[in-house]
């Protein structure tokens, strides 16, 4: 699935204030928790936190790409966060991470999961892409730039 089909305005954070991992995960948490089809923040919390500690998610070039797959998930959905400050991420290249895509999906997808990976992993690898994102300042500008982006990578 590609970004456009799994992300909502209302679940588009800009400039969130989090000073740490566990913060930006707590917060994606309670964020995506409150929509349809969602299991509770405490599931999501536990999900992304669990998969943090078998390896971190954050990619690379300040981005992160939080995920996991829950039982009690109906349906795939993502939520694109900016962070007001880079926080520590255990990247691979040691950076801290400012933009992050968390992405759910039920348990029995793991080919979709993998596949959306894959494409949320190039689409954010691209630096016109991050620049572009970073280049918001509201949450509505943001889920309006992300998804046009998303949608050329379609085309």
């Amino acid at each position: 699935m590609n970004l456009t089909e799994l992300l909502t305005e209302s679940r588009t954070l800009c400039h969130a204030d989090a000073v740490s991992k566990k913060r930006a995960l707590e917060l994606a948490s309670d964020a995506l928790a409150g929509q349809t089809g969602a299991p509770s923040s405490e599931q999501i919390f536990s999900g992304l936190l669990n998969r943090e500690r078998l390896g971190s998610t954050g990619v690379g070039d300040g981005v992160a790409i939080p995920h996991c797959r829950l039982a009690d998930c109906n349906q795939p959905m993502a939520l694109l966060m900016s962070l007001a400050t880079p926080v520590d991420f255990d990247s691979i290249d040691n950076r801290p991470v400012d933009l992050l895509c968390f992405l759910l999906v039920p348990e029995d997808g793991a080919e979709e999961h993998l596949q959306t990976l894959a494409g949320l992993a190039e689409l954010l690898s691209q630096s016109s892409v991050r620049d572009s994102l970073r280049s918001c300042k509201q949450s509505p500008e943001l889920f309006q730039a992300a998804t046009k982006l998303a949608s050329k990578q379609v085309a």
